[in-house]
């Protein structure tokens, strides 16, 4: 075990050291005879104001033109996904699949509690229908 945490600090250390660049490795300029070029000073340059685009909400203040825009994004955010999911979540049934889904059961248990099958292949009593005599239909064509 100990071996196995010595060989996880070895390739720790190995990556460190190649990430480390040249300029982090060197402590102290080289000595040389000619005159230093790169430890100069250099002088603090003025920091750039960046030109500032509105977003339409202020146009004098660029601090208060960002919070009018994230509060506005936070609220249509907030009110756009939250609330309307949670709307249409709440929604009646459209396909009334739910309906449809009790009245089975419903249908179920009486045919269960009066005996009767579950499915009857005669939906309709075939007394109550009225097909065509053959000389009603003459030539017209029966596919089935």
């Amino acid at each position: 075990m100990a071996a196995l945490f010595r060989m996880n600090c070895v390739q720790a250390l190995r990556r460190g050291l190649t990430l480390m660049s040249s300029k982090e490795t060197t402590i102290c300029r080289r000595i040389a005879t000619t005159p230093c070029y790169h430890d100069t000073v250099k002088e603090e340059a003025k920091p750039v104001k960046r030109r500032w685009i509105s977003y339409g909400f202020s146009q004098e203040d660029e601090a208060e033109d960002q919070h009018a825009v994230h509060q506005t994004m936070f609220v249509c955010v907030t009110i756009l996904i939250v609330l309307g999911f949670t709307v249409m979540a709440y929604l009646p049934d459209s396909n009334r699949s739910d309906w449809a889904q009790r009245e089975a059961y419903l249908q179920l248990r009486y045919r269960e509690e009066h005996g009767l099958p579950p499915v009857d292949c005669n939906l309709i009593d075939p007394s109550k229908i009225i097909l065509p005599t053959d000389e009603e239909l003459g030539d017209t064509e029966i596919i089935i």
